[in-house]
């Protein structure tokens, strides 16, 4: 099945990134998850409110605006968790090219109306889901030392795999 553009640059930035980071540091230090971690929901509210400023689809608005609702608070946790533990984020080439991802997806997506919007939309929304909560599963949550940012992804883990659940079922009423 065809994978979005976003979603597959996504997990291959991710990817690539975890083996750099393990020939370099052998893991990604927690100022550089809270980035990546941070902009990969800060991206995710950008798309939905594309979402929303395009789709009529009452279920895709719904679901957009879960995603807006969601990574907002996650996001608005992380702030204030590093700063808290006086942490500052650090930009990194996963965040970067999560960024560059993202800019070219939502240039492809810009151009889509109606049906076409929704559904490239929704698929995109399920390939990344599943791309990021493998990324956090598997890299991220393992990598972070601190016990409470380890803790505060978890709990993003358990409300982005419900996200990749909502977005699949809504992807199966789009035609």
């Amino acid at each position: 099945m065809f994978i979005r553009p976003l979603a597959a640059t996504a997990a291959l930035c991710l990817f690539a990134a975890s083996a750099s980071f393990a020939q370099a540091a052998d893991k990604p230090t927690d100022p550089q998850i809270s980035h990546i971690a941070y902009t990969a929901g800060a991206l995710d509210v950008e798309a939905a409110k594309l979402a929303l400023s395009k789709s009529k689809n009452q279920e895709v608005r719904d679901f957009a605006d879960g995603m807006v609702r969601d990574h907002e608070a996650v996001n608005a946790q992380a702030l204030d968790l590093v700063k808290k533990l006086k942490v500052t984020p650090e930009d990194n080439p996963t965040s970067q090219a999560l960024a560059e991802a993202a800019g070219q997806e939502r240039a492809r997506l810009t151009k889509l109306d109606g049906a076409a919007f929704d559904k490239a939309y929704i698929d995109n929304e399920v390939a990344y889901h599943k791309q990021v909560n493998a990324a956090l599963e598997t890299l991220l949550i393992p990598s972070a030392s601190n016990a409470e940012l380890k803790s505060l992804l978890e709990t993003g883990l358990k409300l982005f795999q419900g996200h990749e659940q909502h977005a699949e079922h809504v992807a199966s009423t789009l035609k």
